[in-house]
């Protein structure tokens, strides 16, 4: 039924849909599951409701099939605090020419466009490393909000991630956009089960979001909670730095399987450099219980060298270097903010077997990514750094232990 739905909703055109009071419908920028997102500007360049841009991006659908967009707009508005967050500002109800009655999500314009269309656009070179850095960090921030506020995305990709240009003029091209995570679709409150009951006491599990960005645990039908959006992180940053989708090559059913059996994460080809492979084997931790949160990602010393929101020093990086590889290999707002951390540590759980991963462990680069003053990954890890997630506090403890 709910397919059904989604294709009479891609079916509309922008005449179908209608325009806003104060804005008219321009070209159509994409299509989801659950709705067409059109460019939008308002007439004569201005409202009489302030709060909206002179150009904006609408969400739409009719109002009969809208229930997906008008959850996806009370998840938004909680995450209006935080800047890496797509914004939205409000809903209308629009009247199209065919009578048809659509429902609009308002929300801010990418003049960027996706991450998906960048990394595209520069094809197996990768974006420059500092513009994967910023990026991250963006995300990082986002994601961090997005916990805080008990909800999980589900559905982090580069094609949900929007490219908005930054206010500030920055020398370097690469670094007009700033990151913000969109479409909350398939966002749930966390800790709420994947699990529906139905007759006789079957119980179906059903996971959520694209093949190739999932976790181990969401494919095998437990719980996708936080920690599987750090997961879909990974999957991102390891795009942003081959230009290639992780798992590429392969069918949905292939690569289900993949992830499922447990028994391989994303390959990092070694000539990425030290820091991000470390901060990527820390995402791709097979047992969530050993993945780290956004919080700490924010503190891995792969971010060195951006200062507070993003003032970082262009002269000590070169805008053009890119990772070249071969082609065959209720929150406040200070949850937006970077928190001061003394240490960083990474997990790392061993195979069955008692063997290693193919994979370097997360604390097997101790000696080689560059650390943030006196930090050491199993030396400096307070127990107040893990206030908010005690589950890590347990795996810095068998760190040491070991």
């Amino acid at each position: 039924m709910a397919v059904k739905r989604d294709d009479l909703a891609r079916e509309k055109d922008g005449n179908d849909f209608g325009d806003g009071v104060s804005w008219t419908r321009g070209p159509l920028l994409g299509k989801g599951a659950f709705g067409r997102v059109y460019k939008a500007t308002l007439r004569d360049g201005r409202s009489e409701n302030s709060c909206l841009p002179p150009e904006l991006a609408v969400k739409s659908a009719e109002v009969s099939y809208s229930d997906t967009l008008q959850k996806e707009k009370q998840i938004m508005i909680l995450m209006a605090a935080c800047s890496n967050i797509v914004r939205c500002y409000g809903d209308e109800v629009t009247q199209g020419d065919s009578a048809t009655t659509a429902y609009n999500l308002l929300l801010e314009y990418a003049a960027g466009g996706t991450l998906a269309d960048r990394i595209d656009n520069l094809g197996s070179r990768g974006l420059p490393i500092i513009e994967v850095k910023m990026h991250t960090r963006s995300l990082l921030r986002g994601l961090y909000h997005i916990h805080g506020s008990g909800y999980v995305h589900c559905d982090l990709k580069p094609s949900n991630i929007l490219l908005v240009p930054r206010n500030r003029k920055f020398r370097a091209t690469s670094t007009e956009f700033t990151a913000k995570i969109g479409d909350f679709g398939l966002a749930k409150r966390a800790k709420r089960s994947n699990c529906k009951k139905r007759k006789l006491g079957e119980e179906v599990c059903r996971w959520r979001g694209t093949p190739m960005y999932l976790s181990p645990e969401a494919v095998t039908g437990d719980e996708q909670e936080a920690v599987s959006d750090i997961w879909a992180l990974g999957c991102v940053v390891l795009q942003m730095l081959t230009g290639k989708a992780p798992w590429e090559g392969r069918s949905a059913e292939e690569i289900l399987e993949t992830i499922g059996s447990g028994l391989d994460i994303p390959k990092v080809p070694s000539k990425v450099p030290k820091d991000a492979r470390h901060f990527l084997r820390c995402c791709f931790e097979r047992n969530p219980l050993y993945r780290l949160t956004a919080e700490l990602l924010l503190e891995h010393p792969f971010l060195d060298g951006l200062g507070s929101d993003f003032d970082y020093y262009v002269d000590e990086f070169d805008d053009s270097e890119s990772v070249l590889l071969d082609s065959g290999s209720d929150v406040d707002d200070s949850s937006c903010s970077d928190e001061s951390s003394e240490s960083f540590s990474c997990g790392h759980e061993e195979d069955a077997d008692g063997s290693d991963d193919e994979q370097p462990s997360c604390s097997e680069f101790e000696n080689d990514v560059p650390s943030r003053g006196e930090w050491g990954y199993k030396r400096h890890c307070p127990v107040g750094n893990f206030k908010k997630s005690s589950f890590h506090a347990v795996n810095v403890m068998r760190l040491l232990v070991n």
